[in-house]
């Protein structure tokens, strides 16, 4: 069983690798000002940016889900680790060697399964880079030169060469540690007679790499008649692959996509490599698998669903081109950017068209991209025979929903008048009634979302709500006692408490002297004491958020606490200590008018029959608190 990993090394894990470094791995992130940064939540769908990430405070807390934490929440959260996961893979990024207790740490057998299974693709990478080299894979070296791929270009994606034996990178990853189970679980093995024998034999190897870089699996290539499996052989799913999660290339192109606001979807992966080497830098392509929702995700978190991104779907010109073309437009709706699509010449993929016509022409043909709305117009409207009058109806019935779903609403009345003219429909009386069953569909789009692209905004699509970023919706964390924003006491101590979180050096050491009853909304009042219980803002060092995080009673508080570090405070400017002086001063205020009210109500019920003494110590109380107050309402922050 694996021992405790050291605290002191989570720690240090903590503060080695930097909240925003690890975030940006996933989605853009984009200055949302105060310091900090926002972006799309890979943890739900949603349309404008709800998720911020704090650099300062090496936090992150979305609005919209609830979700926050720090860095290994983060990452747990995102890639399904345990928590010894999560620091194993973060302290190996570091370069920290982690010590475990409860019996010492032994390399390799108290690994996390994840991070096992990551280990020994990265050896395998390695090992089938180093048989490229060899004798045997002349065959595999000759298929990349034919295709215009040299050793430069092989070693930049990574190409490799598997044996064609039956065990050489089993008895490789034997000799590096990892059991036979461990092999067959990563897919890099089968069940053989005798044992587990490779899955991968005699053939040309791509790693296929997530969104982080990190080697998941393979794609194969056949390089021999006499092998009698399929032209592609992919890894199988396992606990790392999902082929609906990957998209091959993402972790070369995501910085680019992200800076461009363009993604380039091709069919395979010397398509990646010959468009990256042309210059199309944000190519990528599914793995063995149609382009689906979850790629949309994947997208859409580097996209950031800008007014003017875009997503370039390449086919090939055939039948089958044209089909995955229709494919991809269902998936459109799925989209806040606008999709296009380029139609290769003469039935050739991007390789092919390289290898011919050189890296300008692979430019050119993303650059002639035709909106894949108008693409799925022709085709559809191509099946029926528009010489005969029933041709041409059935042509405009099954046309008007794909018009009806183009976005922009000038453009889809452009285009409503188009398709009278491709059907060949000269009555005007027609065209005012296609254009008037158009504009009637697209009412029913906007009123009615589950009908196939939600409503549009702005001239845009906001995009379907809410399935998780993991195949469902993702759970929101109970909050506690609600809380009414429109008080003007719960607004200021909001604030109070984002100083004490954000900026303890401004309200320190006053803050300290608050009790949790001068908050009067209940979660507040908790988040008041999980402060003390971490020794209080004057107290605060860079392990202080942490130890508040820790002394939350539960998992409510704790989002709370997340939420409260990352918002940032209502104020134009930089807070300064006048603006933490006037919400101490609020705070303190409402207190002492709170309990002098309640002394008012204690003399009312004392009445004039009550004991001398006890009536004059409640009339004193009342009158300290009544100078208090007037002097907090006079002098400020000076009276506190």
């Amino acid at each position: 069983m694996a021992g405790r990993i050291n605290d002191d090394d989570v720690k240090a894990v903590r503060d080695a690798v930097p909240i925003d470094a690890v975030v940006s791995e996933y989605l853009q992130l984009r200055n949302a000002g105060g310091g900090n940064l926002k972006g799309l939540c890979p943890f739900h769908d949603e349309k404008s940016p709800s998720f911020q990430v704090s650099p300062s405070k090496g936090l992150f807390y979305c609005f919209g889900c609830q979700a926050g934490g720090d860095t290994l929440d983060f990452v747990m959260r995102v890639d399904h680790l345990s928590f010894s996961e999560a620091v194993e893979r973060l302290a190996s990024q570091a370069g920290i060697t982690l010590r475990y207790e409860e019996g010492g740490y032994t390399p390799g057998r108290q690994q996390g399964e994840r991070i096992r299974l990551v280990e020994a693709h990265k050896a395998a990478a390695v090992f089938y880079v180093e048989q490229l080299g060899g004798a045997e894979a002349e065959i595999g070296r000759k298929f990349l030169a034919e295709r215009g791929f040299d050793q430069a270009a092989a070693q930049h994606f990574g190409v490799g060469y598997a044996p064609a034996g039956w065990d050489h990178l089993v008895r490789f990853l034997r000799g590096r540690g990892f059991s036979d189970k461990e092999l067959i679980l990563s897919g890099l093995a089968q069940d053989g007679r005798r044992g587990p024998i490779d899955r991968f034999r005699g053939r040309l190897m791509w790693p296929i790499r997530d969104i982080t870089g990190e080697v998941v699996g393979f794609g194969a290539r056949k390089l021999r008649e006499d092998d009698n499996g399929p032209k592609y052989l992919n890894t199988p799913e396992t606990p790392l692959y999902k082929k609906s999660h990957v998209l091959y290339g993402i972790d070369l192109a995501k910085k680019d996509i992200a800076k461009t606001n363009r993604a380039v979807v091709v069919e395979g992966y010397t398509d990646v490599m010959a468009c990256h080497l042309a210059g199309v830098t944000t190519a990528i392509a599914t793995c063995g698998t149609a382009f689906g929702g979850d790629h949309v995700k994947i997208l859409r978190r580097l996209l950031m669903d800008n007014s003017g991104a875009e997503v370039v779907f390449t086919f090939d010109g055939d039948a089958a081109g044209q089909k995955a073309a229709l494919r991809a437009f269902e998936d459109d709706q799925k989209f806040a950017a606008e999709t296009s699509i380029a139609i290769t010449p003469g039935g050739m993929d991007p390789c092919e068209l390289r290898l011919a016509e050189g890296d300008e022409a692979v430019k050119a043909l993303v650059d002639a991209r035709t909106p894949l709305f108008a693409f799925a117009l022709r085709t559809i409207v191509a099946r029926y025979n528009l010489d005969t009058e029933e041709g041409r109806i059935s042509a405009v019935d099954a046309a008007v929903p794909v018009v009806a779903a183009i976005k922009n609403q000038g453009l889809r009345d452009r285009y409503a008048i188009r398709l009278v003219g491709m059907v060949g429909i000269t009555s005007q009386a027609e065209e005012q009634s296609i254009i008037r069953r158009v504009r009637a569909l697209a009412r029913s789009l906007d009123s009615n979302p589950g009908q196939g692209g939600g409503p549009r905004a702005g001239g845009r699509r906001t995009p379907p709500a809410a399935a998780g970023a993991q195949g469902g919706t993702a759970p929101r964390p109970p909050r506690g006692p609600a809380l009414n924003l429109r008080s003007p006491a719960h607004r200021v101590e909001r604030e109070l408490l984002k100083l004490a979180l954000q900026r303890p050096d401004l309200v320190s050491p006053a803050f300290d002297a608050y009790g949790a009853d001068e908050f009067t909304a209940p979660p507040y009042a908790t988040v008041r004491l999980a402060i003390e219980a971490a020794g209080g803002a004057a107290a605060a060092d860079r392990d202080y958020l942490t130890r508040v995080r820790d002394a939350a009673p539960d998992d409510s508080v704790r989002a709370l606490v997340h939420e409260l570090a990352v918002e940032p405070p209502h104020t134009r400017r930089e807070p300064d200590e006048v603006y933490a002086g006037t919400q101490l001063v609020a705070v303190r205020l409402a207190a002492v008018n709170q309990r002098v009210g309640d002394i008012r109500g204690t003399l009312q019920r004392l009445g004039p029959q009550a004991d001398p003494d006890h009536l004059a110590a409640v009339q004193n109380e009342l009158w300290v608190l009544q100078q208090y107050g007037q002097a907090l309402r006079e002098r400020g922050a000076a009276a506190l």
